[in-house]
């Protein structure tokens, strides 16, 4: 009997990202040496080892010194290099960090990737501006970030292919990623209860409250009330979105019941509050427990440190990159997935106080 010959480890990791190639799970470029080691648990040159296999096997082309693997679509179609126009949220979400990877992957992958000269805060979230911004825009395809119902419900209508990052597109015919906050907010919803807090708030944009809540907003709502506590307005308050309509807000909340516990969209909205609570004397975790629904580099440098949500941006990068190869090539892609996101115990969240 012949025996079994043993595959090296850089015949393992070759044959793990020979799978993912022949199923179009990645597609465009491949990430770098490092990112991938990482990814994979084991050494950059087993990595580079790997590559140079699935090179050999026509799988990959290398596309020069310091330069990342292009990949080579496995069922023979030609790809076409496309404009495509990113539509983000806000200004500041162009410098993100999964907004520069994400652009610059679509550049190596041969596309004209480019920012629109307004984004959908300066639109005001309108769909009617935003079909004015398309139509005078030349371009093959279109990605989105965090867009509204409504804005979405027009991108799914349309002739061009588009992508939602984020966004409500539950339930649309529009290709689309993000991470399940759903389902780590009710686990943060839990974790808040069983500390005794009764009074939570939730601050979101208008884009999560309008026309109704968002799926993750309305299942913390839900949690709330399958634990008997009654909700209304005051759980997801409306708000005028400027630095003086959160004022009036806040100061509304915290002048009869405040809250004793607030979960908070974005890392800007939680800077605002916890200024805003520190200008009043009212103390962090004793008096009210904060939690971010995002994560920022800078809490990392904050002590305590902040309680928030967490997910890997790799997956969400490259989905969008292979969507844009699938598309490339004449295939109509509207696959929605999830990353899994994680909740994040820090020093801005404690019990109660009284309970």
């Amino acid at each position: 009997m012949a025996h079994l010959r043993r595959l090296t480890v850089s015949e393992q990791t070759a044959s793990h990202l020979r799978t993912e190639l022949e199923q179009g799970l990645r597609s465009g470029v491949m990430p770098g040496v490092k990112q991938l080691a990482k990814e994979l648990g084991v050494d950059p040159k087993t990595v580079d080892a790997a590559l140079r296999q699935l090179q050999h096997e026509g799988l990959l082309k290398g596309q020069g010194q310091g330069r990342r693997w292009r990949i080579v679509p496995p069922d023979g179609q030609t790809a076409r290099p496309m404009r495509i126009a990113i539509l983000e949220y806000d200004p500041p979400a162009r410098t993100e960090a999964v907004t520069v990877e994400l652009h610059h992957l679509l550049l190596a992958a041969g596309h004209s990737a480019f920012f629109t000269e307004q984004t959908l805060v300066d639109l005001e979230m309108d769909a009617a501006r935003v079909r004015r911004l398309v139509r005078k825009t030349k371009t093959d395809a279109w990605i989105i970030g965090a867009g509204s119902r409504e804005v979405l419900e027009w991108f799914s209508a349309q002739p061009l292919p588009a992508f939602a990052i984020f966004g409500r597109r539950e339930g649309l015919p529009i290709a689309a990623t993000g991470p399940d906050i759903c389902s780590t907010s009710v686990e943060v919803t839990r974790h808040l209860l069983k500390l005794g807090h009764r009074r939570i708030v939730i601050l979101c944009r208008r884009d999560r409250r309008k026309p109704g809540p968002g799926k993750t907003e309305q299942a913390v709502l839900d949690e709330l009330a399958a634990h008997g506590v009654p909700t209304s307005d005051y759980n997801l308050p409306d708000w005028e979105e400027s630095p003086g309509g959160l004022q009036k807000l806040l100061n509304s909340l915290f002048r009869i019941t405040p809250p004793t516990a607030m979960i908070l969209d974005e890392a800007p909205l939680f800077a605002a509050v916890q200024q805003f609570l520190a200008n009043r004397g009212i103390p962090v975790p004793q008096q009210v427990s904060l939690l971010c629904t995002t994560n920022d580099p800078t809490f990392a440098w904050c002590t305590p440190s902040i309680s928030h949500i967490r997910w890997d941006t790799g997956p969400v990068i490259r989905r969008v990159v292979q969507w844009a190869a699938n598309v490339s090539r004449g295939k109509t892609d509207l696959r929605q997935t999830l990353t899994p996101a994680e909740f994040v115990l820090g020093g801005t969240t404690g019990p109660c106080a009284g309970s």
